[in-house]
């Protein structure tokens, strides 16, 4: 898949996907499979996004993030999409929505096919909606496909829906509207080695400030190494019994004892176990979370393996 940082002529015709795509949930997936559909019409599948959310630059912070630049572009690579234009918001910000329809999409892009949700805005001051699109598009002979609302359980599915969710710890909820299980890949940071001498090595790894964060608690979760699922039981917070200057995600991995320093692991939370506590002695830790770890093995075992519907 290629990737670019800047805008640049596209050496086929394309289909475009637009949308900012935080989270690239069950809506956000509609939308990016009928640009995928445009391969069988000799076009390239493509997206256009952007490197941070448009409020960075609007307001100098944008909301919490879902995911990673490089969860997303795995996704998407996954998902059938062939090339992503990411530019930062800064480059066409001050874009009009015609010459975006005129100069970006047919000029650069040679798109054929313009795919975006109900509500997307466009142009300077996101004045342009989506019928504005469809309307100008058609001027230039691009067919333009704007996707419906989705709704699950009655209520639309959104990333502002998603993060309270997992704000509330509700992770097997936010996988229903994300398609597959939330998680994060971050770097294994060196901790205390307090697990390791209870006999439960964990891997550290600390959240940014930039990316949502779960209730703090204990999950049980599923965590890929070299190709393979583990149960896991992660603990999300501060660590309120040993004590920590930052937020971490704390996983012991059940039934692995490699070595994991410095590599990037995934990690998908299942499901909610318990709030995070302050216990009053090492002992009580340690039962306590080999009671979490038999509860994690009968929810991962009855939990619903969420992954990416082609037919969403």
């Amino acid at each position: 898949m290629l990737v670019f940082h800047t805008i640049k002529e596209s050496d086929a015709p394309t289909a475009v996907a637009l949308g900012c795509f935080d989270g690239l949930h069950i809506g956000h997936q509609k939308v990016i499979y009928r640009a995928v559909a445009g391969h069988d019409l000799g076009l390239s599948p493509t997206v256009f996004t952007f490197s941070a959310s448009p409020l960075s630059d609007l307001k100098g912070k944008g909301a919490l993030r879902l995911m990673t630049n490089h969860e997303k572009l795995h996704l998407l690579e996954k998902i059938g999409i062939e090339q992503v234009y990411m530019p930062d918001f800064a480059q066409v910000r001050s874009v009009c929505a015609e010459d975006f329809v005129a100069k970006i999409l047919d000029g650069m892009f040679h798109a054929q096919r313009v795919c975006c949700g109900f509500n997307f805005h466009f142009g300077a001051g996101g004045k342009a909606g989506s019928e504005e699109l469809r309307r100008l598009c058609a001027a230039r002979g691009i067919e333009t496909i704007i996707v419906p609302e989705v709704d699950v359980d009655g209520l639309p599915v959104s990333s502002t829906r998603i993060r309270s969710l997992i704000a509330q710890g509700k992770v097997d909820e936010a996988a229903k509207l994300l398609g597959r299980r939330f998680g994060y890949t971050f770097p294994v940071e060196h901790g205390r080695q307090l697990g390791r001498e209870l006999g439960m090595p964990t891997i550290n790894q600390r959240i940014p400030e930039e990316f949502i964060l779960p209730r703090f608690g204990v999950y049980a979760s599923v965590v890929h190494v070299d190709d393979r699922e583990y149960c896991g039981v992660t603990n999300i917070g501060v660590k309120p019994t040993v004590g920590s200057d930052h937020v971490l995600s704390e996983t012991w991995i059940l039934d692995y004892g490699g070595n994991l320093y410095g590599r990037a692991i995934p990690v998908e939370l299942v499901g909610f176990i318990r709030p995070e506590k302050k216990f009053s002695s090492i002992d009580e830790l340690r039962q306590t979370v080999y009671q979490n770890a038999e509860t994690a093995r009968r929810m991962v075992e009855a939990g619903s393996s969420y992954v990416e519907d082609s037919n969403v």
